[in-house]
């Protein structure tokens, strides 16, 4: 599963995709060979959805929707807009858990 994370400049959703995979990693569940992750500014979000399975969208671009969702709607690709609290956090965790159900969700409407 291909995990892209999005924001302003791809710098701070680093940190929070490093937390996302340290959380895999300690995961007796979750094996790390059936992730791939990747932290990008929206400006080139174009170039990464192909092969996208969830998209995680920081607080700081969640203004930018309107301009998003065109690029993800045809892929079908479902996402998650982290809320403030988490992304201060860098609460990897949590938004690997609303990855894999917005995952899981999207799957069960094909």
């Amino acid at each position: 599963m291909k995990i892209v994370l999005c924001c302003a400049g791809g710098f701070s959703t680093t940190m929070l995709m490093d937390s996302m995979k340290a959380t895999v990693k300690k995961s007796a569940k979750l094996d790390e060979k059936d992730f791939s992750f990747i932290a990008i500014p929206v400006d080139i979000l174009q170039s990464e959805v192909e092969d996208c399975d969830v998209l995680v969208i920081g607080p700081q671009i969640a203004h930018k929707l309107d301009y998003i969702k065109p690029i993800i709607e045809p892929y079908q690709i479902p996402y998650v807009i982290v809320d403030q609290d988490t992304y201060g956090k860098m609460d990897g965790a949590t938004v690997m858990k609303q990855a894999l159900i917005a995952r899981r969700k999207a799957d069960m409407k094909k």
